[in-house]
Formats: C-alpha cells, sequence, structure tokens
C-alpha cells in the first residue's frame, strides 16, 4: 500500500501536469520522469530500469491526459484535424517502432544531449519572434508523414507528448499557435497509446520489476496522475483560451527551455 505522503505527492504532480497540458498541449513528461525514478529507486528498483519505468508509466499517463484535454480543445473548435489526419500515421509508426523495438536496444545519454539541445534551438526561436514567410504553409502529406515518424521515435525514448517538436514545426509553417497547441493535444492519444503498449510487450517478463507493474508501466504511479491531471487539463485548456498570444508564446518557451534542461542533464550525467 502505497503511503498517504507519496499518494499526495503523485496527486499534486498530477494536477500540475495537467494544468500545463491544457496550456501548452505538452504530455507532461518530462516533469514526471525524474519524479518516479527518484520514487522507484528509493523502493529499490535499478537505476536503469527505473528510467525506464518512468518513461513508461509518464507516455502512459499522456493517454488519459490527452482524452480530457482533446474533449476540451474540441469544444473550441481549436483542433486542425486535417493535420492530424496526416502527420499521425507517422506518429504511430514511430511511436511503435520506438517502444517495442529500440527502447530495449538504446542508450539514451547521447539522444537526451542531443535533443536537449534541438529543444534549446526550438525555444529560441519561438522568442526570437521572427514571422514566418507569408507563403509558408504545411508541406505535402508524405513530408507530415515523415515529420509523425520523427516526433513519434523521439517522444517514445522521452516519455513526452511531442509537443516540444509539433508546435514550433507547425507555427514555422503559419498555424496559429492556439491551432498548433491544440492540435499537438490531439497527436499525444494515438502517441501515447501506442507507445504505452510498446512499454508494455517489452517490459513483459523483465526481471527485478517492483510489485502492481504492467510491463514497464508501474500502475499506482500511472492510476494516480492520470485521474489528477484529467481533472486540470481542461481549467489549463480555458485558461490558455484567455491568454495574449505573446505570453503563451514566451510561457511555451519556458516550458521548453526547462525541458532542455532536464534532457541534458540526464544525457551528461548518465
Amino acid at each position: 500500500m502505497l503511503e498517504p505522503l507519496l499518494i499526495t505527492e503523485l496527486a499534486a504532480l498530477g494536477l500540475f501536469t495537467g494544468f500545463l497540458a491544457g496550456v501548452l498541449g505538452i504530455g507532461g513528461g518530462m516533469m514526471t520522469v525524474p519524479f518516479i525514478t527518484y520514487i522507484l529507486t528509493q523502493r529499490g528498483v535499478s537505476a536503469d530500469l527505473a528510467v525506464k519505468m518512468a518513461i513508461a508509466t509518464a507516455m502512459s499517463a499522456v493517454v488519459f491526459i490527452s482524452i480530457s484535454n482533446v474533449r476540451a480543445q474540441q469544444k473550441r473548435g481549436a483542433i486542425r484535424w486535417d493535420i492530424f489526419k496526416t502527420i499521425t500515421p507517422g506518429i504511430v509508426l514511430g511511436s511503435l517502432i520506438t517502444s517495442a523495438l529500440l527502447f530495449n536496444i538504446l542508450k539514451g545519454q547521447a539522444l537526451a544531449v542531443f535533443f536537449g539541445l534541438f529543444i534549446c534551438y526550438s525555444a529560441t526561436n519561438m522568442l526570437a519572434a521572427k514571422k514566418p514567410l507569408a507563403t509558408k504553409t504545411m508541406p505535402n502529406p508524405a513530408k507530415q508523414g515523415l515529420m509523425g515518424v520523427f516526433i513519434g521515435l523521439v517522444s517514445g525514448m522521452l516519455g513526452a507528448g511531442g509537443a516540444f517538436i509539433s508546435v514550433p514545426y507547425m507555427m514555422a509553417r503559419n498555424v496559429p499557435l492556439h491551432n498548433a497547441i491544440a492540435t499537438s493535444a490531439a497527436f499525444g492519444m494515438p502517441l501515447a497509446i501506442m507507445s504505452t503498449c510498446g512499454f508494455i510487450y517489452t517490459g513483459w517478463g523483465q526481471t527485478g520489476l517492483p510489485a502492481h507493474s504492467f510491463g514497464f508501466v508501474y500502475l499506482p504511479a500511472l492510476v494516480i496522475l492520470a485521474t489528477a491531471s484529467s481533472v486540470m487539463a481542461p481549467v489549463g485548456v480555458r485558461f490558455a483560451h484567455h491568454l495574449n498570444v505573446v505570453l503563451l508564446k514566451r510561457f511555451f518557451a519556458f516550458a521548453l527551455y526547462l525541458q532542455a534542461a532536464y534532457m541534458l542533464w540526464k544525457g551528461l550525467t548518465g
């Protein structure tokens, strides 16, 4: 049975990440992975296994966060379903490749450094407030599908919803920020579902897993995080749609820098 303090801490973390998911379209994995890793290592799980379980659990929570988030965004008509339909097949493919194949093969340190730098680059471009060319639009479906594969591959390795890639990508092609955030939230659902299936498959029968594990997914943390975050995601959506676009860009860029700092720390410290 979980301690009351741990339940409280997980619930608070879930409320915070759910709010951020509604405001920024992010899944919250970057915030929850370090915390879940700490919880598991304190309970005797090896460091390598704890990180994998934290990534898998954070990603599985995105399933429930996305359901709540997408419902709220759809009520406001903010999701670009045309973009969703062309990018999502690639996301599904990329997330399955990572979770069912690469997750047990690759070491994440070098990838973490690379993508930490990539996130910094994306955030800096956003703060620079460079206006994309008026003629620049979303590319053809094939190129969008390839971007989807990239989003799925990277997000699956990091336990993230992919907004740190998809939002800057869409904004650079003249998709308004609110629409980019809403559409990114919609991407999170198929990405998280496919990744979670892969994490359960690759973790099934793994030795050293703690009690109440389902593959690499740690069920107690999943239930608490998913419940709390689903409550707050609609609140974040309402808040985001009342924010000034410039302020929202700064808020999003700041969140990207935090994510970049975490990834760089994770990669450089091993």
